[in-house]
């Protein structure tokens, strides 16, 4: 089956495109939504409805409507008479971010790893290929296509827990994903060999079903991510 989203499983995922059979108001969510994962839209960005109508092809209440629904996601911030402003970011809600991430993807690892099966390996090898052959390229110093990187690195993580069993957990993962992953586009990060290494490692992991190497790796991953990312200075 085709991915028209980074994660097919779920609706809080960010869309790769655009479902034909979506409503108005749902095809403008999602475009916000992406533009805000993806930092098109801009941390503290002042949102004016009026101004958005012709972008988004959506009415004033709906649009409205979808920021409220943005805000109780935490990607949106609404102050009452002020209107709205896309969240800020802070250091300390990186890290905070980053530490719900960890927590619910290492717990998926182990339940993935355990019930996964030959389809569901199939799935990760295909995954890091993409995630690999795009790493390459960023390494040989193209950056053109840093967002489809990270729709690839998105897709290998997934797969590796996508056998977890929980519809809720992959649910509540892909949404502080997202939030992760708006701090990755904002600071632009690509920390080389290093990352690319610790991909392979959870690869390797995967095929052998060792869950706690996996676990030790991406702990590792996320936390030298977030201290890059802070240590950038674009974090603020």
């Amino acid at each position: 089956m085709a991915r028209k989203r980074l994660n097919t499983d779920v609706a809080a995922a960010v869309p790769l495109g655009v479902r034909g059979d979506a409503s108005v108001g749902e095809t403008a969510y999602r475009r916000i939504r992406s533009d805000i994962v993806f930092g098109r839209l801009a941390p503290g960005q002042k949102l004016t409805l009026d101004r958005m109508k012709e972008a988004y092809n959506a009415s004033v209440s709906t649009l409205r409507e979808i920021l409220n629904r943005l805000s109780s996601e935490a990607l949106i911030k609404a102050e009452g008479a002020k209107g709205f402003e896309v969240m800020p970011t802070s250091p300390e809600n990186l890290r905070q971010v980053a530490s719900m991430r960890q927590l619910l993807e290492c717990h998926a690892l182990k339940e993935s790893f355990e019930a996964g099966d030959m389809e569901w390996e199939g799935r990760v090898v295909a995954a890091h290929h993409k995630l690999a052959q795009m790493e390459k390229r960023m390494a040989a110093g193209d950056r053109s296509e840093a967002e489809i990187w990270k729709r690839y690195d998105w897709e290998f993580h997934h797969a590796l827990i996508s056998a977890c069993g929980s519809h809720v957990l992959l649910e509540t993962h892909a949404t502080i994903y997202d939030r992760y992953l708006r701090y990755q586009m904002i600071a632009a990060v690509y920390r080389g060999e290093v990352a690319s290494g610790e991909h392979r490692t959870l690869l390797e992991s995967a095929l052998a079903r060792e869950w706690r190497t996996a676990q030790k790796a991406l702990t590792k991953h996320v936390q030298d991510c977030v201290d890059h990312m802070v240590g950038s200075g674009l974090i603020g």
